[in-house]
């Protein structure tokens, strides 16, 4: 059996990442290590997990490409679905998130916009999808 766990996200500060997810999405803590390197926040059926870049240069010694704002974003994004797709924008800004795509009704009724996080991933926000 396989089973998806949780995604990890390698960033400067995990603190202060998952006060950045708490804050702006209203996800709750699990935990953090008392050591700092690594916490991991509730979302409901997946959890999102954070590592510090020193840990996860620990883990994986040929390294790996750190996410960063100034560089463009990974080919992949977290995709986190609201009813009010304006308001978690808003909200993610206030606690230092930056839009990369603004709201857009798509042709199938979905409204999608893309920001990153404070650490650079990109999120993608949207309302459900109508069934």
């Amino acid at each position: 059996m396989v089973k998806f766990g949780y995604t990890i996200l390698y960033v400067l500060n995990v603190a202060k990442s998952v006060g950045f997810y708490e804050k702006s999405f209203g996800f709750k803590r699990k935990f953090i290590t008392p050591e700092n390197d690594y916490g991991e926040i509730e979302t409901g059926q997946t959890t999102i997990a954070f590592a510090s870049v020193e840990l996860a240069k620990s883990n994986l010694r040929n390294g790996f490409i750190e996410s960063r704002l100034d560089q463009k974003p990974f080919a992949t994004e977290l995709g986190f679905i609201t009813d009010n797709v304006d308001k978690i924008i808003n909200l993610a800004k206030q606690h230092g998130a930056t839009v990369i795509e603004e709201p857009i009704l798509k042709p199938w009724g979905q409204t999608v916009a893309y920001i990153r996080d404070i650490d650079g991933f990109l999120i993608e926000l949207c309302t459900p999808m109508n069934k």
